[in-house]
């Protein structure tokens, strides 16, 4: 397995330190904070070690309370709210330096059959007729501040197409609609729960930058304070992070300096496997 995704795998593998309680170490990715999608991954690994065997995650809710310290462990811990016939709930606090720095509640079931419709996967390019985000971006990088191209040089496990091209320092306002496919760099195990945990961490990639679109910003221009609020996902299908999935994202509100989000991923067959929505903080730096 690639050192990136394997690396990835040990991070959200948590230590067990009493029958609910959990410990995590975490990753520089170049942010000043602990990345969002981290801890979103290890709170839903946290739950799921609680919850008997065969019920898989169907929907989470989430908040950001503080920055996390990605140079110190956060703890997990797990409050077991409900254990019912085909359902059962947790709640997860995540804990660093003293405080909660995040929270979650995530609600599994056992499988069963229903009714079943969903929405039509967008008519997009297919991933490998694309290249990759970091195409766009390599001759930009002496053009960035120092913090932000180190963003962009850390190499990621997870590789990213941008459908639409994207302009990181001068771009056009634009419908806040877009359009990327991702996928994890290496093959992992067959593994429902753990194909859902590592989707909820990569969710929090690409999402809210959405939310900008309309104003001419973007990320790389270092001109905007970002983070995220909160963040909320539905699991529909079966999925694999292994293999192409598309991000379709769109922002039908900006305002009070927080922009609000919304997504949707496919598989390469046309599978609706996970929607989301996220709200974050938007605002202007002084200059």
């Amino acid at each position: 397995m690639d050192r990136l995704l394997e690396d990835l795998l040990k991070v959200i593998t948590l230590e067990r330190l009493e029958l609910d309680l959990f410990r995590g170490q975490s990753r520089d990715i170049g942010s000043p904070q602990v990345f969002g999608g981290q801890v979103l991954g290890q709170a839903l690994v946290a739950a799921t070690a609680t919850v008997d065997a065969g019920r898989i995650v169907h929907s989470l809710h989430a908040y950001f309370l503080r920055r996390g310290d990605f140079n110190a462990p956060i703890v997990y811990e797990v409050d077991r709210a409900r254990d019912g016939n085909h359902f059962a709930t947790r709640r997860v606090v995540a804990i660093q330096h003293g405080e909660q720095i995040f929270n979650l509640s995530a609600s599994f079931q056992s499988p069963e059959s229903g009714l079943d419709h969903q929405s039509a996967m967008p008519p997009v390019p297919a991933p490998e007729s694309l290249p990759s985000a970091e195409a766009y971006y390599r001759d930009l990088l002496p053009a960035m501040s120092p913090a932000i191209r180190r963003q962009f040089e850390l190499k990621r496990p997870f590789e990213f197409r941008p459908v639409e091209p994207p302009n990181f320092l001068d771009p056009p306002k634009a419908t806040p609609l877009r359009h990327i496919w991702f996928r994890a760099i290496d093959r992992l195990p067959d593994d429902e729960g753990l194909h859902r945990c590592l989707l909820a961490y990569v969710s929090d990639y690409n999402l809210l930058e959405t939310s900008i679109m309309p104003h001419g910003y973007s990320f790389a221009q270092g001109r905007l304070v970002m983070a995220s609020i909160d963040h909320a996902m539905w699991f529909h299908r079966p999925v694999r992070v292994d293999e192409w999935l598309l991000y379709a994202t769109d922002s039908p509100s900006a305002s009070g300096a927080r922009g609000f989000a919304r997504g949707k991923i496919f598989s390469t067959d046309g599978r609706l496997v996970a929607s989301t929505c996220q709200e974050g903080l938007i605002r202007p730096m002084s200059r």
